[in-house]
């Protein structure tokens, strides 16, 4: 994977730290292979192609910068994977959220690693990672047993709804990567 093109064509993206990238999939182990994954705010794809080579089944990447997602495109044929692996969706990702939570899209796992937010002492977030974790939809879309893989600024404070259960948190530097499931019985209508 590593002559994949990253946000080095003047793009502003910030790609995954590769350390904090390998504690996740060091973490989630197995729990890769065979499943279907939805990336939001894809940038570059690169948490897509790491599940894909690790055995996951097909991915949805979301990404609502067009050159983003030419260079996320170019990464999956310089990867090498089908095309048919891969979805790439320019689109807004909370509209996206809103689509296939009308269908029967399911995911086995749901990573996002969103642009930043500001430190918010003494308020409530308003970053990317708290509006999904705040998108009541999104739990619906885990297959049963699924995870939700958030990262944030540890600086970013985040308040974790009733529709999600807390499984771990990596931190490495300024970045954290939160594991998270469905809570069962919650927002399932």
């Amino acid at each position: 994977m590593d002559n994949l093109a990253h946000a080095n064509y003047g793009l502003a993206v910030r790609p995954t730290p590769d350390l904090v990238k390998q504690a996740v999939f060091n973490s989630l182990g197995g729990r890769v292979t065979g499943v279907k994954v939805l990336e939001l705010f894809a940038g570059t794809g690169a948490l897509s192609l790491e599940c894909l080579s690790r055995g996951a089944i097909s991915a949805v990447c979301v990404e609502k910068s067009a050159r983003h997602a030419e260079v996320l495109r170019q990464n999956v044929r310089t990867a090498g994977f089908p095309p048919e692996s891969v979805q790439v969706l320019v689109q807004d990702v909370f509209t996206v959220i809103g689509q296939l939570a009308g269908s029967e899209s399911r995911f086995g796992l749901i990573v996002a690693d969103p642009p930043y937010g500001e430190k918010n002492l003494g308020r409530r977030s308003t970053s990317f990672a708290q509006q999904l974790l705040d998108e009541q939809r999104l739990p619906r879309l885990l297959a049963p047993g699924g995870l939700l893989v958030l990262g944030h600024a540890r600086r970013d404070s985040l308040s974790v709804p009733e529709w999600w259960q807390e499984q771990k948190t990596l931190k490495h530097g300024d970045s954290m990567m939160r594991f998270f499931s469905a809570n069962p019985g919650i927002n399932e209508a």
